[in-house]
């Protein structure tokens, strides 16, 4: 399949965030990779963050003669203090990061539905918790959560990763209130499938679930109820993310 140029173009200049600082999660590759070259092309001064060091130090060919900076942390968001730690000072916050495994409940594995809630609902918490009081100070700030389609509906073998989705959206609403009269808003993203490292990972794992062959998973199940029958690319969601990221919101 060939890949679609994202509309609209990447790197769009209307945006101006020079001055700004902000963190992405998840930074290393697809979305978030997408986010901070994003960010960074209007100006800001982005901490990219990411377990994955070569991912992460990848990002510095392309960020080369942004506008804004792009710093890599190396962090695993199951060190949830430092997480934490991390957010301090910044003025945009991204909560991206995420892990997906595709089985049935009664064969999930009960640590990896616990890792899959720390890393994807637990540490946006503490990430956002670490944020607030900077954001709070100065009377402006701005939270973007990367939820998805199934922060708003389920499906079958991905109990962790939709208990993680739905509870985000529940905690990007409860910033979004406490958030308000303090300049600082709080907004989630809800893409369908995106063409990431992680989607494409899925291809295999739905495949052995429901038994068909890889090249059917697709269109018979990710886009089976999808109007548009391609993949989003993660330029599409950053061009989403940024927006929200604007004075206008």
């Amino acid at each position: 399949m060939t890949a679609p140029s994202p509309l609209p173009g990447p790197h769009a200049p209307s945006l101006d965030l020079g001055g700004r600082t902000a963190l992405v999660t998840g930074a290393a590759g697809g979305i978030g990779r997408a986010c901070v070259l994003r960010l960074a092309a209007a100006g800001a001064k982005v901490r990219a963050v990411d377990r994955d060091a070569a991912g992460l130090s990848a990002l510095a060919e392309p960020a080369a003669g942004l506008p804004g900076t792009v710093e890599a942390h190396v962090l695993d968001l199951t060190d949830l203090d430092a997480a934490e730690h991390a957010a301090a000072g910044t003025d945009i916050l991204v909560n991206n990061a995420g892990l997906q495994l595709v089985r049935p409940l009664e064969e999930f594995p009960p640590d990896v539905f616990h890792t899959v809630l720390t890393v994807m609902l637990e540490a946006p918490f503490r990430l956002i918790r670490g944020a607030l009081p900077h954001m709070y100070g100065q009377g402006w700030g701005r939270i973007v959560n990367i939820s998805s389609v199934h922060g708003l509906r389920a499906s079958a073998y991905k109990s962790a990763y939709v208990a993680a989705k739905h509870g985000l959206e529940g905690l990007s609403k409860t910033a979004a209130l406490e958030g308000a009269a303090h300049g600082v808003t709080s907004n989630c993203v809800n893409p369908g499938y995106v063409r990431t490292p992680l989607v494409e990972q899925q291809l295999a794992d739905q495949a052995r679930a429901h038994g068909i062959p890889e090249e059917r998973v697709l269109t018979e199940v990710l886009l089976q109820d999808t109007a548009v029958k391609r993949l989003i690319e993660p330029e599409d969601v950053a061009e989403a993310v940024a927006y929200l990221c604007g004075p206008h919101t």
